[in-house]
């Protein structure tokens, strides 16, 4: 049983690295929405609010905040 919760507690511990990676691509996606989409500049001006938070908490190590952040930009964007 040792063993086991041992293995578990490692795999909990190499797993956040592996999730960093997909705030990046939420990034990328949101700039790519940004340059084609024909909302208001209130909307854009929330979009990128949401993503440099989204940004900062990437940069600080909270990737479960940043992926909460861009993907509210993102569904404003309508994605």
């Amino acid at each position: 049983m040792r063993k086991f919760l041992l293995t578990l507690a490692g795999l909990a511990a190499l797993s956040g690295p592996a999730f960093a990676n997909q705030c990046p691509a939420l990034m990328e996606k949101i700039d790519a929405a940004m340059a084609a989409t024909t909302v208001d500049d209130a909307t854009k001006a929330q979009v990128m609010a949401l993503y440099e938070s989204g940004k900062a908490a990437h940069d600080a190590g909270d990737h479960a905040k940043s992926e909460t952040d861009l993907g509210e930009a993102l569904k404003l964007l309508g994605m």
